[in-house]
């Protein structure tokens, strides 16, 4: 613990907190520019994280679980494609950085809730941060693996970048 306060403060800002963090990170990503997301080349991802996706996390399997809450924020719903065609899985893409950039936002600023919280309550905080982010940024990730594959099939002289 780096910030004493008294406990009843530190459940407060807890309890009160969290929340915000995690739904003011959301809401703040929808409304940022989507060329701050947007690349100019499309990367491929390797072949070994899509297979991390499916031999590791089978991220197919329980990605279905997590909720959306893009259309909480006035943002693009990621649940469903409702198009093939380049532009709009460009703008999907583009969606799912978006996400994973919000969810690190979310680890990054919940991990500074172990500044006030004493051993273990800051240990079970920055597990907290990462559990409840994790999947989501692993789901986007393999989503977005999985649109890139597409566009570049429907658009083969797409220029692409290789990591």
């Amino acid at each position: 613990m780096w910030i004493e306060l008294p406990s009843l403060w530190i459940a407060l800002i807890n309890i009160i907190g969290i929340p915000i963090a995690h739904l003011g990170l959301a809401w703040g990503a929808t409304r940022m520019p989507s060329s701050l997301f947007t690349q100019r080349t499309i990367t491929p991802f390797s072949d070994w994280e899509i297979s991390l996706h499916h031999h590791l996390f089978f991220t197919r399997h329980w990605k279905h679980l997590l909720p959306d809450a893009a259309p909480w924020m006035g943002g693009v719903p990621k649940a469903h494609l409702t198009s093939a065609e380049p532009n709009y899985l460009k703008q999907f893409i583009t969606e799912t950085r978006r996400g994973e950039f919000s969810h690190w936002a979310q680890v990054i600023v919940i991990l500074g809730f172990i500044a006030w919280n004493p051993w273990p309550a800051n240990l079970i905080i920055a597990i907290y941060a990462f559990a409840s982010n994790l999947p989501c940024i692993l789901n986007l990730r393999y989503t977005r693996a999985r649109l890139i594959r597409v566009l570049l099939k429907r658009e083969p002289t797409l220029k692409t970048t290789h990591e």
